[in-house]
């Protein structure tokens, strides 16, 4: 169960886990660290006891966490169940990690604490005396994939373009998976936006500018980038309004949200519902599509 953040997908994948007795694998990217709980709508103590799930509180906010990584505790979630597995979320690559035969490239921590000490657009600025395609094949805007697109480079001479054009990234791209699935999305459209502010709204009446200021000097590189967080770490520091901090986590929501949905609508394997904001009507939807 895919598609942008506050889709609804997490509910929707939940009664059908409960329905066919089956455990689900998030494939989040944030939900991995511990006690980043209301920012990232992590399944809540009482999801949990409905339905085992996986690929969450893996980490602590200090730590880094790469796919590679999370491919290996998914695949072997995956490999040794005996019941279905539902995977939900919103992170494309996560969710290919463990269904495609994707490889990844090394990482050195030694490489990586090198390339983390240089600013951003110091990192953009290298990337691209090392390859001026660069922003072409990734999103030099993100700091992670600047950070990551460097390491590579100093590890095995690789830029982002020539790997754009081997031949191992051609067949990843063609989609061919590693084991069966069916695959279906959801997308709320134009009623995202709202979608989206009242779920941010709720974040923050349960607590979320609170969670922040209580893990802001224990985040490390790369939670520091979660979207909602990175927005409201100026305003726990007092550098910032909490108005303009929400405002800020807003855009930025809607930002991601567009870049998933622009993600996920390539895979032609993905089978999009019809869209209703009635539960039932989405859930029997979605047990048709997984039918046929």
């Amino acid at each position: 169960m895919l598609g942008p953040t506050a889709s609804g997908k997490s509910e929707v994948a939940l009664r059908i886990a409960e329905d066919i007795g089956a455990e689900i694998i998030s494939v989040d990217s944030m939900q991995v660290y511990r006690r980043m709980d209301i920012g990232t709508a992590k399944p809540d103590p009482a999801d949990r006891a409905r339905v085992q799930h996986h690929g969450i509180d893996l980490v602590e906010p200090s730590d880094s966490f790469s796919v590679a990584e999370f491919q290996q505790v998914g695949r072997a979630v995956i490999e040794t169940s005996s019941v279905p597995i539902v995977i939900v979320g919103g992170s494309g690559l996560h969710f290919r990690a463990l269904v495609d035969p994707m490889q990844f490239r090394p990482h050195d921590a030694a490489v990586r604490a090198e390339v983390e000490q240089l600013t951003h657009e110091q990192g953009v600025t290298r990337l691209l005396s090392l390859d001026p395609g660069a922003a072409d094949h990734i999103d030099i805007f993100n700091p992670r994939r600047v950070t990551r697109a460097l390491e590579v480079a100093d590890l095995t001479g690789e830029t982002p373009t020539a790997l754009a054009s081997s031949a191992e990234r051609r067949s990843v791209l063609a989609y061919e998976p590693l084991l069966a699935f069916k695959a279906i999305a959801l997308d709320p459209g134009e009623g995202l936006k709202d979608r989206v502010t009242q779920r941010l709204d709720s974040m923050v009446e349960d607590g979320l500018v609170d969670e922040v200021g209580a893990i802001a000097d224990e985040m490390g590189r790369t939670a520091r980038q979660a979207v909602g967080y990175k927005e409201l770490l100026p305003v726990v520091a007092g550098e910032m309004a909490l108005s303009d901090g929400i405002d800020a986590a807003r855009r930025a929501t809607l930002a991601l949200a567009k870049r998933q949905r622009t993600y996920f609508r390539r895979d032609p394997r993905l089978k999009w519902l019809p869209w209703t904001n009635d539960i039932d009507e989405l859930l029997r939807s979605a047990s048709e599509a997984l039918r046929s």
